[in-house]
């Protein structure tokens, strides 16, 4: 695995697949050898529960692969639970305030940074109990994003996206769309609008834009904005599509 946030800071682009469905353990070793960056793995929408989710961040090991969980929601405790199961970021959906931003950071990060529990010897660092270098190292290598997916969350972006230990500010566009009242209207200038103003925040305040990307046309399009943290679809999205590809080649 590599560090996804000194990437992030080089100004490098990270792709990736939310896994909503399919929790194999192939996953991890497929993405990889699809030349993918991370595996976000989704416990707020999917079924992955705890038990499943350490199968699939043993999986990630050996691989290029970085594993990161969206937790159900901010008030999930301890946030710092899947990073014990070795989990290298988290997503927290539907954050509307800076409080609620820096309750998060703190959650997931060591002092004097933060106030996540502390366990050595656990999966987290392979089961070899880590000396006092371990927690520096862990704070700089955990990746914490955070959604903006509501109305009042972009009314108050800046004040969350300037967190400091916030690494991604990640759209939730469909959520944010029915926030609005204009549900699944992807080209709605409204919602458009609030896109760019995520971007510009991100821009001002150095930390990186997150995005679902449906299609290789619209990553391609989203890139192009200035999005550095994508994912390719879902697993369903992906595979879905392939078959009906796959299926209408086929002769009746």
């Amino acid at each position: 695995m590599t560090n996804l946030r000194q990437r992030l800071k080089n100004g490098e682009l990270l792709l990736g697949e939310f896994v909503l469905e399919f929790f194999t353990p192939g996953m991890g070793p497929m993405l990889d050898a699809c030349g993918l960056d991370f595996a976000l793995y989704d416990m707020e929408h999917g079924r992955c529960d705890l038990a499943m989710l350490e199968q699939m961040v043993i999986s990630c090991r050996g691989t290029a692969i970085t594993p990161i969980v969206r937790v159900p929601d901010l008030n999930y405790a301890p946030l710092g639970r899947v990073l014990d199961l070795g989990a290298r970021g988290v997503m927290v959906p539907r954050v509307e305030t800076r409080e609620q931003a820096e309750e998060i950071v703190r959650a997931l990060k060591y002092a004097p940074m933060g106030k996540r529990g502390v366990i050595t010897g656990g999966a987290h660092d392979l089961y070899r109990a880590s000396g006092p270098e371990f927690f520096a190292q862990a704070n700089e290598e955990t990746l914490v994003i955070l959604q903006i997916e509501t109305v009042k969350g972009v009314e108050n972006q800046d004040a969350i996206i300037s967190v400091p230990g916030v690494d991604v500010a990640w759209i939730g566009h469909y959520d944010l769309s029915v926030s609005m009242g204009i549900h699944a209207q992807f080209d709605n200038p409204r919602l458009l609008e609030a896109t760019d103003e995520l971007i510009a925040a991100c821009r001002r305040f150095r930390v990186a834009a997150g995005f679902l990307a449906p299609t290789p046309e619209a990553a391609a399009h989203w890139i192009g904005k200035g999005f550095r943290m994508i994912t390719l679809g879902t697993d369903i999205g992906v595979f879905l599509e392939g078959v009906r590809k796959f299926r209408a080649l086929m002769k009746s």
